[in-house]
């Protein structure tokens, strides 16, 4: 029998508790900092790029029956987009208690991927149907709807375009009112492409994704291409029930006014917030 979503995070907000208890022992495992990379001399192309450290400052519950798509996080609320077919969703969460406070569910023929809020609208889009949604911010009402030839999988935008992921290692720029493609960039840690890019998030010039199926969140210089930073944070797993059935790690969301990452994963029960050490 599934257990009711009160009670679920009745029992995952507790267990959250017990995680703060041990934070400490994170803290002080950081790895070597990782300097922001600005300026012409970080343009370039290097040998590898370096991993940046972290330390986490906060622990939320989270749905476990999500299997998180794309966050975003935006006047004080998560916004969520969630797949597998005939679940997906785009919702508002409530970062602290992890509730649900609106939802519009997909039709079971779509399988949801990455969103983003850009002004007062969320772009979503879907994995294999080549089909993306536009909605009203507030009302999650169906604005409109946009095709593209490849799959879908991670969204953001930098201020003037969407940027997008498809499974490899281009990232995409789409015209936010045209949806049409602007131009792309290929993804390379040194000479090595970065494919399975997934979920996206633009943060202070720079593309920080997901890349599936790893713990590792790459942060890219989106002129360029370039990977100028690596988070690992496959830390974070031994925090998270050993008996949870979770997936991969996926979800990356913004606090600006805090400089704070949120992150999860695909069936997590929990959302870290956490600084990262980029500068």
């Amino acid at each position: 029998m599934k257990r009711s979503r009160v009670e679920r995070f009745t029992r995952v907000g507790l267990l959250a508790c017990m995680v703060v208890a041990i934070l400490g022992v994170y803290r002080a495992r950081a790895l070597p900092s990782c300097t922001t990379r600005e300026g012409p001399q970080y343009r370039a192309r290097v040998i590898w790029a370096p991993h940046c450290s972290y330390r986490v400052i906060a622990v939320w519950p989270h749905d476990p029956d999500a299997f998180t798509q794309g966050l975003v996080y935006d006047e004080g609320f998560l916004f969520e987009g969630t797949g597998l077919l005939g679940q997906s969703s785009l919702r508002r969460v409530s970062l602290q208690t992890g509730e649900v406070v609106q939802e519009h569910a997909l039709s079971p023929e779509h399988f949801g991927e990455g969103i983003t809020v850009f002004g007062d609208r969320i772009y979503q889009l879907t994995w294999q149907s080549h089909l993306g949604f536009v909605y009203d911010k507030t009302s999650f009402e169906l604005l409109k709807t946009f095709e593209y030839p490849t799959e879908g999988w991670g969204l953001t935008h930098d201020g003037q375009r969407l940027i997008m992921s498809d499974g490899t290692a281009t990232l995409r720029f789409i015209d936010p009112e045209a949806l049409t493609e602007a131009g792309r960039v290929t993804v390379f840690d040194g000479w090595t492409p970065v494919t399975h890019l997934n979920e996206l998030e633009y943060i202070n010039g720079f593309v920080y994704a997901n890349v599936w199926p790893t713990d590792r969140i790459a942060r890219i210089d989106p002129q360029t291409g370039y990977v100028t930073g690596w988070i690992d944070l496959s830390d974070l797993r031994a925090l998270l029930p050993a008996d949870a059935a979770v997936d991969v790690l996926n979800g990356i969301a913004y606090d600006a006014l805090n400089d704070w990452l949120i992150v999860t994963g695909k069936l997590w029960p929990r959302v870290f917030v956490f600084e990262v050490g980029v500068r």
